[in-house]
């Protein structure tokens, strides 16, 4: 059929990206390429161990009582049948999330078919109108869809700046924002008009963060950010969320995450773990209270109005988490650390010998707190490019995933901030 006007509007925007060099285009990586790219940091999708477990538990359930039951509460079946509210629920999804609660520390968690659907079904409804959602400036960009659907008001912090750089607490992992510390928000929040009722207890502020941060890799400082909010809101209505998407399977005894890692499980309102990372897998998991898992049941969305995840995904991450709580795990999660310090110094090894300016060349100084590691350059598209030519997978990340000036190549991570 002939372009239409709408077409040939699109047409143009994609043009004018183009010509910025910012249009994102699918590719096939190359089965013969060094990965450097992926989210797979302990590719347990590829473990023989974990390959053969998987196929044993999906033989099992779906050859078992196969001619008898064709219902899809059995758990025999391939698809789900609908969403969970419909048939798509079945004992082996609501166990599977006992055990997950139970290896993170948490009373309860409900499944997501990804990380994305579980920030926007959780922040959409959880924060009520007059409530306050303060996030760090470097939050995924699924926090901020949800956040845009959600009635409450939202206000960022500095990345990572906990206290002022005045302050003897001080804790910070970025330079200049121009957005405050998380404490000095928190003291303007309760001295501005809204000053009682948050003081009161009676407004809920949220506080959003995530465990590493996709784009540079760094950890929150969880710490310090439970007793700050402690501080500021001793009513108890601060609630911290933790989007541990790239924390879990690679920190914390038996790759437990970041939370369980510091024991601040009873601290933490909620945690959004994601399968999509080091478990190989897909789907996530919103760890919380029986309320909160009851409430996001009647009135997180992007729950209730879509399909279950299938058996086959429902027993991979089963076969995942088998792997990580029997400790098999753990001699790959110190492989893994081993190799983010040979990488950081050969990176930085580089740098020393060549001195290059820092537009074109630069890591962070500090070693790599995860397997993200980036690689600032004002070339990333061709410093993409030569490293694919010579059979490295490496991907460009530029803007509008990242801020202006801020783009990079970088192994391991995903998703973005905008």
């Amino acid at each position: 059929m002939p372009p239409t006007n709408l077409d040939r509007t699109l047409s143009s925007i994609l043009s004018s990206r183009l010509s910025q060099g910012r249009l994102r285009r699918l590719t096939i990586p190359s089965a013969t390429s060094i990965d450097f790219s992926s989210n797979s940091y302990l590719s347990l999708s590829s473990h023989p161990a974990v390959k053969a477990a998987y196929i044993s538990l999906l033989t099992s359930h779906l050859q078992s009582d196969s001619s008898s039951s064709s219902s899809p509460q059995s758990g025999h079946s391939l698809g789900s049948g609908g969403s969970r509210l419909l048939d798509g629920n079945s004992a082996f999804a609501e166990d599977l999330e006992r055990q997950i609660a139970d290896f993170h520390g948490a009373e309860a968690g409900l499944l997501f078919n990804s990380g994305f659907e579980a920030n926007t079904g959780l922040f959409a409804c959880v924060p009520q109108k007059g409530d306050v959602i303060v996030y760090d400036e470097l939050i995924h960009a699924s926090v901020h869809d949800g956040m845009r659907l959600s009635r409450a008001q939202r206000i960022p912090f500095a990345h990572n700046r906990v206290y002022d750089a005045a302050s003897s607490s001080s804790v910070s992992e970025q330079g200049e924002s121009k957005y405050p510390s998380l404490d000095a928000l928190l003291q303007s929040l309760t001295k501005g008009p809204q000053g009682e009722a948050i003081n009161s207890g009676e407004t809920n502020i949220f506080i959003a963060v995530e465990g590493i941060y996709s784009m540079d890799g760094d950890a929150a400082p969880l710490k310090h950010i439970v007793e700050c909010v402690e501080k500021r809101l001793p009513k108890g209505n601060g609630y911290i969320i933790v989007d541990e998407a790239h924390s879990t399977g690679i920190l914390g005894p038996q790759g437990r995450g970041l939370v369980c890692q510091l024991g601040l499980q009873d601290r933490i309102w909620a945690r959004v773990h994601t399968f999509g990372k080091a478990m190989g897998c897909s789907g996530a998991i919103v760890l919380c209270s029986s309320t909160a898992r009851n409430y996001l049941i009647n009135y997180a969305r992007s729950f209730i109005y879509t399909t279950a995840m299938s058996f086959p995904s429902l027993a991979s991450i089963h076969t995942t988490y088998n792997f990580l709580a029997s400790g098999h795990a753990d001699p790959l999660i110190k492989q893994l650390c081993s190799l983010i310090h040979h990488m950081h110094s050969l990176l930085a090894d580089i740098i020393k010998r060549h001195a290059p300016s820092p537009e074109l060349f630069r890591i962070n100084p500090e070693v790599p707190q995860s397997p993200i590691l980036p690689l600032f350059t004002n070339k990333a598209r061709s410093l993409a490019q030569y490293c694919q030519e010579r059979g490295f997978t490496v991907r460009p990340i530029v803007a509008p995933t990242v801020p202006m000036g801020q783009d990079r190549v970088r192994r391991g991570g995903g998703g973005g901030i905008v």
